[in-house]
């Protein structure tokens, strides 16, 4: 089954010193770029996706600015297609799906931020397409979120989502798994 690798908004903003800080994103950058590293050293496909945001009160993912670029631990040779969205879905609006299809791509591997919300929603959509899906776990990284004045764990948001998406939408893997098969 031909696989693609998606790479989803694993941009600056979201690392130390950014308008989003996320939990552990370096680490979650780090088991990307091993995964990338073998699509690479295949000549699989890969697609990276970035976020900006275009909503005037926007405070991420701003065009023009250092936060929105893809960060450096992934980022895209010349020859990778990226793929510029506006919302969580990495398919609304954008050619993604399209270029899924004229590759014959059944298969995607996806990795990113938000877990919660670009990661969610891109791979729900995905599946919806008939896509089989693959989920790098922990080369995935999220937030604390607040719901009715309580705050629920950046770890246990992950396991979640994860848990969620891992029943019908994917097959959530870590990345050492995922390698050694």
């Amino acid at each position: 089954m031909k696989a693609a690798l998606i790479l989803i908004d694993v941009q600056n903003d979201y690392f130390e010193n950014g308008k989003m800080e996320l939990f552990k994103p370096v680490e979650a950058s780090l088991k990307a770029k091993k995964v990338l590293q073998q699509f690479r050293a295949e000549d699989w496909p890969v697609i990276h996706v970035q976020h900006m945001s275009t909503r005037e009160d926007a405070t991420f993912f701003i065009p023009k600015t250092n936060g929105v670029e893809i960060h450096e631990n992934v980022s895209p040779l010349k020859k990778e297609k990226v793929v510029v969205k506006h919302f969580p879905n990495s398919f609304r609006e954008t050619d993604l799906l399209k270029a899924l299809q004229e590759q014959n791509i059944k298969r995607l591997v996806i990795c990113g931020m938000m877990t919660h919300m670009c990661v969610d929603a891109t791979t729900r959509a995905a599946k919806d397409f008939g896509f089989d899906c693959i989920v790098i776990g922990d080369a995935c990284a999220t937030k604390n979120l607040e719901i009715n004045g309580e705050t629920v764990d950046a770890a246990e948001v992950q396991k979640s989502f994860l848990a969620a998406l891992n029943y019908f939408y994917s097959r959530v893997m870590n990345a050492e798994e995922y390698l050694q098969n």
